[in-house]
């Protein structure tokens, strides 16, 4: 039989069972001979099982289960499970960043930062506490999803104005030409979502 290289499928799985089942037991504070008699199999095997020198059949691993009150399936529920990576963005901590035509009393702030070459959302912290300030309106591909948190406000898409008050949600094309008209109550916070659709 050829030997087994670190990149043969059998020997991550069986290194992968061995940390289980050894951080199960260990979790119990059971000894490996305590479990071994308890499955019914030699203290030997057991210890070569916990230390991936040996592959074992699904009878061993059922009766090394069943010693250890743990279902057959619930072992391998975190095999090959993907590696996942999410962006945390604490509270406050929303990169700043300067729309074209904003001025005083008007901030975004960026809530993802880009982890590779091309995006296709950007959600925005925007918060606005000067009510005399007059804003321009915006023009983007994609679609514009906004959620009033606080505040109230006229907001403009097109030929239309719709009055948001907190917990409202308005989503519309972003090519047509949109902003804010009358901020009513300051201050305003507010989430805005733009999806871009195709990877820019």
């Amino acid at each position: 039989m050829p030997a087994m290289t670190n990149s043969d499928p059998n020997l991550k799985l069986d290194r992968y069972l061995a940390a289980k089942l050894r951080q199960e037991r260990q979790s119990q504070g059971l000894k490996i001979i305590d479990v071994a008699q308890l499955a019914g199999i030699s203290q030997g095997m057991l210890s070569r099982i916990e230390n991936a020198q040996v592959s074992t059949s699904l009878e061993t691993l059922h009766k090394v289960c069943k010693a250890l009150g743990l279902h057959l399936s619930t072992l391998f529920n975190d095999f090959e499970r993907p590696e996942g990576s999410a962006q945390l963005v604490k509270r406050g901590q929303g990169l700043e960043v300067v729309k074209r035509g904003t001025e005083r009393g008007h901030t975004y702030h960026l809530l993802c930062y880009h982890l590779g070459p091309h995006r296709n959302i950007e959600p925005f912290l925007v918060t606005m506490d000067d009510a005399s300030e007059v804003f321009p309106t915006f023009a983007h591909p994609g679609t514009e999803f906004i959620h009033l948190l606080e505040g109230e406000l006229i907001y403009r898409h097109g030929n239309h104005t719709y009055h948001l008050q907190a917990g409202d949600s308005l989503t519309f094309e972003g090519e047509i030409p949109h902003g804010p008209e009358e901020l009513r109550q300051v201050p305003i916070r507010l989430l805005s979502v733009m999806n871009y659709g195709e990877p820019l």
